[in-house]
C-alpha cells in the first residue's frame, strides 16, 4: 500500500501547517495520532510529503535522542526534507539536560548573540561543570572562546562537542576555523571535510574545502 495512503492525516496536517504556519496546531494535531518513534520511522521510510511532515514533527516533538534520525534525514534526496532536518537538529540539540539547564543554555546563546563573550564563557563553564554531557554547552563555550581569540581552547571544546554529539556539523566547522587561525591548514581541511560529510548542504564549507585544497597543493 502506498505510504501516503496509509498516512494521509500527517500529510494533511503538514499541508495545513504550510498554509497557516501555526506550529502549535501542527504539534497538537500530530501528537493526537502519532508517537515520536512512529514519526522517526516515517522520517526515514515515508514518501516525500510524509517525510517532510515527519521530519518537521520530530524537530518539534523529539529530544536529543532523535538526533540520529534527523542526522540521516539531512542527507535525504529531497531538499525540503534536508532543510527541515537541519533546522530540527538545532532545536533538538538545545533539549538535553534538565529544564533549568536548558534555560541556562538559552541565556548563554543570548549572551553570545549579543557579543558578551566573557560572560557567555563563564556561564557555559558553570553549565558544563553541572552537566558535562550537555554537548551544546561545550559548543556555545567554543563559540565564545573563538570570538575572544582563544583558538586552541575553542578547538578543544569543539572536539568535546563532537565526542558527545558526533552529528554536530557546526562544531566541526568551528574546529576547522580554529585550526585556520592556528595556521594548521591540513587539520582545518579535515575538519571541513568532516562537517561536509555530516551535512552535505554546507555550500560555504564546500568553497572553503576547494580553496584549502588548492592552497595546500601549491605549497
Amino acid at each position: 500500500m502506498n505510504e501516503n495512503r496509509r498516512h494521509p492525516r500527517l500529510d494533511k496536517l503538514y499541508l495545513r501547517y504550510l498554509d497557516d504556519e501555526e506550529s502549535a496546531n501542527f504539534i497538537i494535531g500530530v501528537s493526537q495520532y502519532y508517537t515520536t518513534p512512529t514519526l522517526e520511522r516515517l522520517a526515514e521510510y515515508g514518501q516525500r510529503l510524509t517525510r517532510r511532515g515527519a521530519v518537521l514533527a520530530v524537530g518539534f516533538l523529539g529530544d536529543f535522542s532523535s538526533t540520529p534520525v534527523l542526522g540521516r534525514a539531512i542527507h535525504d534526496p529531497d531538499r525540503v526534507v534536508r532543510i527541515l532536518a537541519e533546522n530540527g537538529l538545532l532545536e533538538l540539540w538545545a533539549r538535553d539536560g534538565s529544564e533549568a539547564q536548558r534555560q541556562m543554555l538559552q541565556v548563554i546563546i543570548r549572551l553570545n548573540t549579543s557579543h558578551q563573550f566573557e560572560e557567555a564563557s563563564r556561564h557555559a563553564t558553570r553549565l558544563i561543570d553541572e552537566a558535562p554531557q550537555f554537548a551544546e554547552a561545550w559548543n556555545q563555550r567554543a563559540i565564545a572562546q573563538f570570538r575572544m581569540a582563544q583558538y586552541e581552547e575553542a578547538a578543544n571544546d569543539c572536539q568535546q562537542t563532537l565526542e558527545l554529539n558526533p552529528y554536530h556539523f557546526g562544531a566541526a566547522v568551528g574546529m576547522g576555523h580554529c585550526y585556520l587561525e592556528l595556521g594548521e591548514g591540513f587539520a582545518a581541511l579535515e575538519c571541513f571535510r568532516r562537517a561536509l560529510d555530516l551535512n552535505p548542504n554546507l555550500d560555504a564549507v564546500k568553497g572553503q574545502i576547494e580553496y584549502l585544497e588548492r592552497a595546500l597543493e601549491e605549497r
